[in-house]
């Protein structure tokens, strides 16, 4: 049913698959049986049987008897009383979220049992190597390999992180009960875990009431990494080292990873004024300390697992240089930043703490193994609050030097064999040396001071650890990496258990778990270097034609001084774009990734973020009286409407021209150039059809204009989950890009509800860095066939122009569209939700050029219609068909994986739309002169389907994928009651719109419906 799950094209077993969601079904009914009563669960399988009649009606081709049967359906549920609509619905939809935990749970099971699993690296190796793939390249190309999966706050995720992690457990429950030596009791007890978990899910509200913050939302996307890929990728890596080995005779090294993990979640500004510089310092704090956190639990379980007494007489070498030199730049810190005045802390920190008396949680587990309790037994360190702010160097010292007068009356104990004052707690305990009779409150007072230093001196040592005496190789590679390399003969095995799986996520998630990308419009930028330039009576830079502009923006970034003085004085929102550069130049190229420029349409775009993050970066440098840490942001110019995606090709041209920034990418970036095209905005812009041929051109052109300035590229894919904003199965998506485009590298953005439903889990996780990897080395080595005609080209560019035309005219420059989409749609509610912290338009307007391209395919997917997805297409191929080119199409459907990808995702969303329920919509809340623009849109969608048929040869949609179809159809008992609900409740709502309870029962009805139909926006 979901365009995610079909990234694993794996059948499920549906006996299984049926049975489960009987018995989760059933269980569910015993809850609200008890919470309802017997009265509400015959008004509810009433309705279930109604709809279940009405959809085989349907199936069967009885359109008659469907309609009758879906109108009672209709009357009955306008009858129930609010309660009872409320309740109902808030049913159905944990049915719907039942069904979908099972789905997922059998193609866990399913990628599990299968010997020999379709796109795995065992596969994928395998079948290059047969195919004439020399071993030696191959194994080249996957250690070269660079793919990064950047995780979004888009808000499109449903369900509260509450009910996440309910589902979770259910999922794990599953799992258990599959066991062939479950017995009798453990059945009972799994049953009764189950039944306590569905009555808690349906005790907890599954409504937001508050808007989450950038760093709810950054909270968020840390969680998946803590739950689900710390655990995933030691896994995913070791299953493609094994793969290498076998089929190239070497393994994978071990600090080579080809996939890392991005993030936007307290970057992302562009049109969220809620993300702030100071978001951004917090998040990349948060960041940090997290990943400090989940290495020390890490080195917890390593101090068990390699116990061995003995080792070489090189280990052991290495191993005093290592503590020697670390005891002289410990002692060094101590003389240069506390004197003597905390000999204390520093008996502290040069010994290590006792092994603790117990084993940490998960010790006598495999790196790899599932366990969710990972607390260490560790004094921990807490994070610092947003309130936190690091002492200036003097600040320290003065703070220090008073707190010096009574350290001498304290010391710090940690856990080991004399814990009788601690009780075992593992805490950090501090007990006066002198006379009993000091008050408690100043003792308190004191261990908070000590606890709050030590803390923040283990931070930083441990986020900005001591220079390696060894050139080109960081101390935590040394620690790591050479004591595996030089463990004594025969212990090599040791070495590939846990410590490997460490070094490995070093590798991978380094010191902050994922670079921070940061964006910002264009205009923004713009705007405030018109601020300066008129500051300094330079004139109107929005005034300039870009020659202009560019020859200005070159020259000041040629020169050695900053532009901006420190005394100009601007608005709030320019202060706030100064702030931004600042923040990311004094966190540097180690905690961000890229500074991307959204709405980019010109090279001056680019040069002005150059231009800007160059003065930041001089005056932070000026400042601090040394460099700035790290390099520079690369900067991203993402092309998002149809109209910049024609000019990208031209502008990278541009700017590869300039001499100062062509030197500026080969010195400072190696020679490689980032683009980012976006799905959203362009498929919003032009419909679907036309966004998906622009893109594609786009690319090539850009791919060109790098190679023509010997320049490499990267290029950065904007894609949604839905179809309509350039989601799909994620294998199919890169097999169809443009030859050339994916050279081993690739950035995509991962969004909402798709984090969760492709790495919520590890054994999915795991399952998706294969499908990226694979996907990305076949079309590295054997690239997408290009259109075998210039024919097809032209085909594609009249497709595209009919398309678009017909797409315009509905959207655009129907005057009736606009009040016609706000009366068939919720989408004047969807607000309601709380599911993201940014607002859902731009700029204040109520246009369609202006909402956000989630809430605008939001809404119709609530609708059943999916309008976006498809809107222009069957009027496209209906054209070029009656020209007489109906066997070209079907030609370029089997031989060019490019059409096929999108003609197949098309037919996927027809599969999934559905015009009684349409329909519907229309006939109770669309005004009657507007219902004939409802009927024409359902008469274009028949066309659609119509012609996508002819062309695939199918008889019916979904026919190459019947396992979709499949579940599709097992849900419509569920969620066609859930559809005629809302539209009951939107009615009511419309007459009374300070009803609370109507407004919390419609939100209720938009969960269900998405969780129906497995996506949102």
């Amino acid at each position: 049913m979901t365009d995610i799950t079909d990234d694993i094209a794996e059948e499920i077993s549906f006996q299984g698959f049926e049975d489960d969601c009987r018995l989760l079904g059933n269980l569910l009914n015993d809850v609200l049986q008890r919470e309802l009563g017997p009265d509400f669960m015959d008004k509810l399988e009433r309705t279930r049987v109604l709809a279940q009649s009405a959809c085989n009606m349907r199936m069967a081709g009885i359109e008659d008897t469907a309609e009758l049967l879906e109108k009672q359906l209709s009357a009955e549920l306008s009858k129930m009383t609010l309660e009872e609509a409320l309740s109902l619905a808030r049913a159905f939809s944990h049915y719907l979220n039942l069904t979908g935990i099972a789905e997922t749970h059998h193609r866990v099971t399913k990628a599990r049992g299968s010997a020999n699993l379709s796109k795995s690296c065992d596969d994928v190796l395998n079948q290059l190597v047969q195919g004439g793939i020399s071993p030696a390249d191959l194994y080249d190309t996957v250690c070269k390999q660079e793919v990064e999966i950047v995780l979004t706050a888009h808000p499109t995720q449903i369900n509260r992180r509450t009910l996440q992690y309910k589902h979770i457990k259910i999922a794990h429950l599953l799992e258990y009960n599959d066991r062939p030596d479950l017995g009798h009791e453990d059945r009972e007890m799994l049953i009764e875990d189950l039944v306590r978990e569905l009555a808690s899910i349906w005790q907890t509200d599954e409504l937001r009431r508050h808007k989450p913050t950038p760093v709810d939302e950054a909270r968020a996307g840390l969680n998946i990494v803590e739950q689900s890929l710390w655990r995933a990728v030691p896994h995913y890596l070791r299953r493609l080292s094994n793969a290498l080995k076998k089929h190239t005779g070497k393994p994978l090294p071990l600090t080579c990873t080809p996939i890392k993990f991005g993030s936007w979640m307290g970057g992302d500004r562009d049109g969220n004024p809620n993300v702030t510089a100071k978001v951004t310092r917090d998040v990349s704090l948060l960041s940090r300390w997290m990943a400090v956190d989940l290495y020390l639990r890490e080195v917890d379980n390593l101090r068990f697992e390699l116990s061995m007494n003995q080792c070489s007489a090189k280990l052991s070498g290495l191993a005093r240089e290592i503590l020697e030199k670390e005891k002289t730049l410990d002692d060094w810190h101590e003389t240069r930043s506390q004197q003597s005045s905390l000999g204390q802390f520093k008996n502290y920190s040069n010994h290590a703490p006792p092994l603790p008396t117990q084993l940490p949680a998960g010790a006598d587990l495999p790196s790899c193994a599932e366990h969710n309790d990972m607390k260490t037994h560790y004094p921990r360190l807490d994070v610092p609050g947003t309130e936190f702010k690091p002492m200036n160097r003097q600040g320290r010292q003065d703070s220090l030097r008073e707190f010096s007068l009574d350290t001498s009356k304290l010391s710090i104990k940690t856990h080991g064999n004399d814990n009788a004052n601690n009780s075992g707690n593992g805490q950090s305990v501090v007990t006066p040396r002198g006379t009993a009779s000091s008050s408690s409150q100043l003792l308190l007072q004191r261990r908070q001071f000590a606890e709050s230093q030590i803390g923040r001196t283990s931070f930083q040592k441990l986020l900005e650890p001591s220079s390696s005496q060894i050139p080109g190789i960081a101390p935590y590679r040394v620690v790591l990496g050479d004591v595996k390399e030089k463990q004594c003969s025969g212990s090599g095995i040791l070495g590939d258990g846990r410590l490997a799986d460490l070094i490995r996520r070093v590798a991978t998630f380094g010191m902050v778990l994922m670079k921070l990308d940061l964006r910002q419009e264009s205009g923004r930028h713009s705007e405030t270097l018109d601020a300066i330039t008129k500051y300094l009576d330079m004139g109107a830079y929005s005034e300039w034609d870009e020659d202009k502009k560019l020859e200005f923006l070159t020259r000041e970034l040629k020169g050695k001084r900053p532009l901006v003085p420190p005394t100009i004085e601007v608005t709030l929102d320019i202060k706030e774009v100064l702030d931004t550069f600042r923040v990311a130049a004094e966190l540097g190229s180690d905690s961000l990734g890229a500074y991307v420029i959204s709405m980019a349409s010109n090279a001056s775009d680019v040069l002005a973020v150059e231009l800007l993050q160059k003065d930041a970066r001089l005056a932070v440098a000026g400042e601090l009286g040394r460099p700035c840490p790290g390099g520079t942001l690369r900067v991203v110019p993402l092309f998002e409407t149809v109209k910049d995606l024609r000019q990208a090709g031209s502008v990278i041209r541009k700017l590869l021209s300039i001499d100062w920034y062509h030197d500026h990418i080969v010195k400072n970036h190696n020679g490689h150039q980032e683009v980012m095209v976006g799905y959203s905005d362009s498929g919003k812009d032009a419909g679907r059809f036309t966004a998906a041929w622009e893109l594609y051109k786009a690319q090539q052109d850009v791919t060109t204009a790098c190679n023509e300035f010997g320049i490499k590229i990267t290029l950065f894919h904007g894609r949604g989950g839905s179809i309509g904003r350039g989601g799909g199965p994620t294998h199919l998506a890169i097999q169809s890009q443009p030859p050339g485009s994916v050279m081993g590298t690739l950035r995509s953005t991962e969004q909402g509800e798709m984090v969760q439903a492709k790495f919520g889990l590890p054994q999915m996780a795991v399952r998706q860095l294969e499908i990226y990897t694979t996907a990305v080395l076949l079309a590295t080595i054997r690239p997408p066939q290009s259109p075998k005609e210039e024919k097809w080209r032209k085909l594609m560019d009249e497709i595209s122009q009919i398309s678009s035309t017909t797409y315009r005219t509905t959207v655009y420059e129907n005057p009736e569209f606009l009040a016609y989409f706000h009366e068939a749609t919720p989408q004047a509610e969807l607000g309601c939700l709380n599911i993201g912290s940014r607002p859902t338009r731009r700029k204040v307007s109520t246009g369609i050029g202006h909402l956000r391209a989630i809430p605008w395919i939001f809404a119709w997917t609530q609708t059943r219609l999916i309008l976006p997805a498809w809107l222009g297409v069957g009027a496209g191929l209906k054209g070029i068909c009656e020209k007489g080119h109906t066997e070209d199409l079907r030609a370029m459907y089997k031989e060019w994986p490019f059409f096929q990808s999108t003609i197949d995702l098309i037919e996927m969303v027809l599969g999934k739309a559905d015009i009684p329920i349409a329909k519907h919509y229309d006939e109770v809340l669309v005004s009657e002169s507007r219902q004939e623009l409802g009927a024409e849109l359902r008469r274009e969608l028949l066309t659609a389907e119509k012609f996508v048929l002819l062309i695939t040869g199918h008889e019916k949609l979904s026919e190459n994928n019947r396992s979709l179809r499949k579940l599709i159809e097992s849900r419509l008992p569920y969620l066609n009651p859930i559809n005629m609900l809302q539209v009951e409740i939107l009615k009511r709502l419309r007459r009374d719109d300070d009803n609370n309870k109507l407004r919390d029962a419609l939100l209720i009805t938009i969960n269900g419906i998405a969780a129906g139909m497995r996506n949102t926006g």
